[in-house]
């Protein structure tokens, strides 16, 4: 599927310091929607398949900068054996990017950022949501409506 383009793999970050990492790639379609059909899946915000289809397309727009951008940008995920997951890691930790498909990010939605950051340094830490406003949670995260983000993205403002 990956010679035809339909779809391409996310390879996990595999260099730990103090917890045991799964490293099984994650496979993408090209597109979500055909994501969606193949998985049933009638996305409505607020359900899992709305937050796996945000993560989704967040994913295209971040292939698509390294496509036409930064060619030579690494787009990973992290996850921890006990679950602790974040969606994407650009670079070498220069970004790392959770995504959630809702209204109001919670605490809980920040564990996975948090135990990143208690093993790694991340330059930013970013929770991507459906929020109207950017704010930050502390000195080291901060939430980014995803329309913010975009633009953050592609002017170049986003630190990749």
């Amino acid at each position: 599927m990956e010679d035809t383009l339909l779809g391409f793999r996310v390879e996990p970050w595999r260099r730990a310091r103090i917890r045991r990492l799964i490293e099984t790639e994650k496979f993408y379609l090209f597109d979500v929607g055909v994501s969606n059909h193949l998985a049933r899946r009638t996305p409505r915000i607020g359900t899992p398949e709305f937050g796996k289809s945000f993560e989704h397309y967040v994913l295209m727009e971040l292939k698509s900068y390294q496509a036409y951008v930064r060619p030579d940008l690494e787009i990973r995920y992290w996850r921890t054996s006990g679950g602790q997951e974040v969606d994407f890691v650009l670079g070498d930790m220069e970004v790392a990017v959770e995504t959630k498909g809702s209204r109001v990010v919670h605490e809980g939605d920040l564990k996975g950022l948090r135990a990143l950051l208690d093993e790694h340094r991340v330059r930013r830490a970013l929770l991507v949501a459906l929020e109207e406003e950017p704010r930050k949670i502390d000195r080291r995260m901060e939430v980014l409506p995803w329309k913010r983000f975009l633009d953050d993205l592609w002017s170049g403002r986003l630190g990749v």
